[in-house]
This record gives C-alpha cells, structure tokens and sequence, in this order.
C-alpha cells in the first residue's frame, strides 16, 4: 500500500459572491453566500478521494492522510469539517475513522490530525468573489488555532514507522509527503527530519504566497516544487519557463511545475532540463469561469494522482492534470470533476 500524507490548514470558507470588487469604506450588496470546507491540502484531498473511487484508475492502490491543526475533537466545527469530506471516511467522535484509520482506498485517514483541546472554532477565510471580469477573489484569513510544531510533527512521523506504514524496507518507500508552504521555518526542519528518518520518502511542496520569507529555502529540500503564477511574477518571472529554469538554479528538485491560470502550466524535469508546457485552453477557444476557488489545489491534486500512474507519459500527466484544474473553474466547488482518460 502507497501513502499519501498532505500537511496544512484546513478552514471553514465564507464566501460573499458580488458584482465587483467593493471600494473601501462603500457598501455593496452580495448576490450569494456559501460556507464550505477549505484549505489547500483538504481540498486536494477531496479530489484526489474523487479521482481514487473512479474506475478504473491507473495508479496503484493510494492510502489517504491528512495532516493539520483542527478544533478541538468534540467541537461542532470538528465534525462539520470531517463530515464534508464525502468520501466514504468515517468518525466515531475522537476525529478518526472508527479504527483510528480511514475505510477503503479513496477514504481519509484523519487520525494524524491535531485536535486542539478547548478550541470550538476553526481556521476561517472570508472570501470575496468578483463575478465580473476574470472572477477574481480576495482572501482574508482567520486562525486562533495553535500552530503545528516541529515536535508534534516527529510524532506523526513516528506513528508512521511504529504502525509499519513506511514501505517494504522501512524507510519510507512508497510515502509522499506534500507541505502546503505556511510556515516555511516549521516545514523546512519537518522536511528535514523526514530525510533523516525515512530518507525513502517522496516530498513535494507549494510556493505559493508572494513574499513569504523562506519559501527559495523550502523549495530547495523537495522533490517535486508546485510555484504559483502570483509567487513567480512577484519574482519577476514573465512565463511559467522563466520561473522554472530561472528557480531551478537553487533547487534540488527533479520536477518542478509552476502553474499560470488560463494559459495552463509548465513542468521542468530535472537534471535533464526537458520543459513542457500545457495550454488550458485551444487556440482561440474561451470558457466560462464560474469559480476560481481552489483551482490550483485541483492542479496538484491531479499532479499528484498522474505522478502515481506510471503507464502515463509526462505529456499526459500534465494534461490531466491541467485539464482537471479548467473543469474546475467552470463549476462550483469540486463536484463533478473527475474524468479518467
């Protein structure tokens, strides 16, 4: 069995629908409201569960996990979050499956969660989705929740070699680690306790934030580095090929992709230099964007699925992957987006 461990925030979403984004100190009437369930690694989780239940799939068998800072395992919030996933997992009330493991491949083992005892309210954004122009949207962000540290990590990792879940030599054969990159200071030693304890791991990470200290420093540790079109230009980066070869000069990785909304994404696979590059879009062709929300969790989430497929060609995991992150922003939330080729 392969295992897929996701660290990051997961938060509760509300999101305020208007014409146009507001000036300030203005008032403006929205024409929508919904609350859902968010955050970078949940969110690609919930696809990757989507695309995992859908056969036939060309990846081997996948075990899902999350990794993240939640309320507080009695608090309404709590099973509000665990409950959205709609993926056959399951709680019994202590926030982890009824075993302390997910179900069935597809399922989400939420056990290596971090229940913060005496907290009720969860991680929160409030979003502001512009439906003029190319539906942009505003993020604010709420998090009272104590932080993971770096000792709290080494326990999960340890649950891992102690529960036998670090493939056939112990080393962590068969694991990829994917780090949303919030804290790079935290995730940096989390990456590097990895490489010490199960040296065998895959670990892939996100660049994301524009000017966010540390981020270079993190991408040089990974595997696998997922760039933002936001991170690359704030580095003065014109194309997702300029910030590839551009980063790849400080980074260790082998594969390195960098998304760029609706002209798709690009990937450089090193050390050979070989860069491809796929369009979300035909020439010429335009599609209707309805909800941009969480487009590059479903970049990654598709990346992630397509690297476990090894029948694929690059040009193929590419293009799923890209192709799965377009379906997206044409509906709301993640419903309906899996499509096996």
């Amino acid at each position: 069995m392969k295992h897929v461990i996701l660290v990051g925030a997961c938060y509760l979403d509300t999101i305020l629908t208007v014409p146009h984004y507001p000036e300030e100190d203005s008032k403006l009437r929205a024409t929508a409201l919904q609350l859902r369930r968010g955050g970078n690694c949940p969110n690609s989780l919930e696809v990757l569960a989507q695309l995992l239940t859908t056969p036939p799939s060309p990846t081997p068998p996948l075990r899902l996990h999350l990794v993240s800072t939640l309320p507080d395992a009695s608090s309404p919030a709590t099973r509000n979050i665990l409950s959205s996933f709609d993926c056959g997992s399951s709680s019994n009330g202590d926030g982890s499956g009824g075993d302390g493991k997910s179900g069935g491949i597809g399922a989400i083992d939420f056990s290596r969660c971090l229940y913060r005892a005496g907290h009720d309210a969860p991680a929160s954004s409030y979003i502001i989705r512009s439906s003029g122009g190319r539906g942009s949207r505003t993020i604010v962000n709420y998090n009272d929740l104590p932080e993971m540290t770096v000792g709290e990590f080494e326990g999960v990792v340890e649950g891992f070699v102690r529960e036998g879940e670090v493939g056939g030599e112990g080393k962590g054969e068969g694991c990829w680690w994917h780090f949303e990159g919030r804290i790079p200071e935290t995730t940096l030693q989390c990456i590097r306790h990895l490489r010490w304890i199960l040296p065998g791991s895959t670990i892939s990470v996100e660049v994301e934030k524009p000017g966010r200290e540390g981020l270079v420093e993190l991408a040089a540790e990974a595997d696998v580095v997922f760039y933002s079109r936001s991170w690359a230009e704030s580095r003065g980066h014109t194309s997702p090929e300029h910030c590839l070869r551009a980063e790849a000069a400080s980074s260790k990785a082998s594969l390195m992709l960098c998304t760029w909304g609706e002209q798709g994404a690009g990937a450089l696979s090193l050390p050979g230099g070989e860069y491809m590059h796929h369009a979300a879009t035909r020439s010429g062709e335009s599609i209707s964007v309805v909800d941009t929300i969480g487009a590059g969790d479903t970049f990654v989430a598709g990346m992630l699925y397509a690297l476990h497929a090894d029948a694929w060609s690059w040009g193929e995991k590419l293009a799923f992957a890209v192709g799965l992150a377009t379906r997206k922003v044409q509906r709301e939330g993640f419903a309906g987006l899996v499509h096996v080729p």
